[in-house]
């Protein structure tokens, strides 16, 4: 059986990296496939860049900086890794610089290797990269036609340490710490302890924090900062708040690379409107990007934005509940939200958790969507913890109704239980390439999901479409999305299988299981097929 998988596979990824090319159907958000990195932990590209700032102290388990790096991923893109996966998106940890020194929180030394403790977000992080590397990843990942989404921090700066003195009181409250209680104690306080909190309710003008102003002179580029600060808001109106200085300085990426949408860090931290001016500005620069340069344009998509609110879940539909307010984060600014409630939803059966999803979807949620995942890199409760259902938790992430994100490692199986490691450094560790290089069941599993993503990338129906059951033992279901119609059976038993395609697809119509790689054509309305697998993925042929 397992000679047949590896030659089925084989035969599958030959023509694997034209494959998101060849599709006739465009891309869908709603049905996207998404892959989500830590930069720092994925693949080291570029030992030359390992320490910088005088980084040297040591950390405590899996919280300094391991290496990874921009140049890491480009190697990935360039080997066909994401394409042979059905990657047609990838969201990677910000990149922008992190404070120089290590914080101290009672989690032992920790460096901003994470890249969500910004002290200046105008320049990358050399840690991770220069905007050379940027830029090459942004127009290889396009050729492959992979949107790159980056992570985008307005709440919070970096922590305080020795070295990263903090912001000005006219930028950020340093108490009180929030309680989480009410809107208000959500909002309007700091996340933790020394976590400078970003005056983003405020309209008051700011002036630059005198410490960027003292390093873009030490760096040579004050004066093309300020030329172009200047320019922004004599363009745009708004205040020089600090919010509006943050989100400038995030829409630069968009505006000189191209990229392609933001998935945006602790959203509920914030008044709402923070993320319709955030989603303004970025389309804004987006649309500026495209018309500056046609060729590099992959679509007429507006500009991507997916927000984290913790604790958030399809469920509640379109209104987070603060428990003295609702706030409906879609029409503030929000595509997609984070879906929180997916992880537990995956325990269900197949029917009732892809019905569900389907029926919200397309009513409370026409329009938008909901990002699911199973595992995170601040979920310390994932679906599958020790790795023991790693086959069903991909089947079920990747033909879930909504975007499917995966997390670096979880098609290799990546440990998530780190001798030494304390709370989210165990979801944190390297990504383990020599499993997938040596390990015969790590290849088993990265081909399940190799499958399974190329064929969700092929047909945004899967995503994006609507659910039908169509028999419920042996289960088969449909999902169609405009003119894109699969079929798709799970939990089927080895060798012969049929089912009925009436009123799906004609007699004498050629489909192609996309699982086995074998094809047939429909005679007296059913679909049959003989194959070793468990799961049958039909497309039209």
């Amino acid at each position: 059986m397992k000679k047949i998988f590896l030659i089925a596979g084989l035969a599958l990824f030959s023509s694997c990296t034209t494959l998101q090319k060849s599709t006739s159907q465009p891309f869908s958000w709603e049905g996207a496939n998404l892959y989500f990195l830590l930069t720092d932990r994925f693949q080291n590209g570029d030992k030359s860049n390992d320490i910088n700032f005088g980084r040297t102290e040591k950390a405590s388990v899996l919280r300094g900086f391991e290496g990874g790096d921009l140049r890491g991923i480009i190697q990935k893109i360039d080997d066909n890794y994401f394409t042979d996966l059905g990657i047609n998106a990838i969201w990677m940890t910000p990149i922008v610089e992190q404070i120089h020194g290590a914080s101290d929180e009672g989690t032992g030394k920790t460096y901003g290797f994470h890249g969500y403790w910004a002290k200046d977000w105008t320049a990358l992080d050399p840690n991770f990269g220069t905007k050379a590397d940027l830029k090459e990843l942004i127009e290889k990942a396009h050729e492959k036609g992979i949107r790159i989404v980056l992570d985008a921090v307005v709440n919070h700066t970096g922590p305080v340490t020795a070295i990263d003195p903090v912001y000005p009181n006219s930028w950020v409250r340093t108490s009180p710490q929030c309680k989480y209680d009410n809107y208000i104690n959500t909002t309007a306080c700091t996340l933790v302890a020394n976590l400078p909190d970003i005056l983003t309710e405020s309209n008051a003008a700011a002036e630059l924090p005198q410490m960027l102003v003292d390093k873009w002179k030490k760096e040579g580029r004050y004066d093309a900062e300020m030329k172009s600060l200047n320019e922004f808001f004599s363009r745009t109106g708004y205040p020089k708040a600090p919010k509006y200085y943050i989100m400038k300085w995030l829409a630069d990426y968009v505006q000189e690379f191209g990229i392609d949408g933001y998935r945006v860090d602790t959203v509920k931290h914030t008044n709402e409107d923070v993320w319709k001016d955030f989603q303004k500005i970025c389309q804004e620069a987006f649309d500026i990007y495209k018309r500056k340069n046609p060729t590099k344009v992959l679509d007429n998509n507006l500009f991507f934005t997916v927000g984290e609110v913790y604790g958030y879940g399809i469920s509640q539909k379109q209104n987070y509940d603060f428990g003295d307010k609702k706030v409906n984060y879609y029409q503030n600014g929000f595509k997609s939200m984070i879906n929180f409630d997916f992880k537990g939803d995956a325990n269900k059966p197949y029917e009732e958790l892809f019905s569900n999803y389907s029926k919200i979807l397309h009513s409370d949620l026409n329009g938008k969507t909901v990002m699911n995942y199973l595992t995170s890199h601040d979920d310390g409760y994932p679906f599958d913890k020790e790795r023991k259902k790693t086959f069903e938790a991909g089947t079920k992430l990747l033909l879930a109704p909504g975007i499917s994100q995966i997390y670096y490692g979880d098609e290799t199986a990546r440990p998530l239980i780190v001798k030494g490691a304390e709370g989210d450094a165990n979801l944190r560790s390297n990504m383990n390439w020599n499993d997938e290089k040596n390990n015969a069941e790590t290849k088993k599993l990265l081909e399940h999901y190799q499958k399974l993503g190329q064929f969700r990338a092929k047909h945004p129906a899967v995503g994006a479409g609507v659910h039908q059951m169509i028999s419920s033992s042996p289960y088969w279901f449909t999902r169609t999305f405009n003119n894109d119609k699969v079929l798709i059976g799970l939990d089927l038993k080895s060798g012969l299988k049929e089912i009925s395609t009436t009123g799906i697809f004609d007699n004498g119509t050629k489909l192609r299981d996309a699982y086995s790689g074998k094809t047939i054509k429909i005679e007296n309305g059913k679909a049959v097929i003989d194959t070793p697998f468990s799961v049958v993925l039909f497309e039209k042929y």
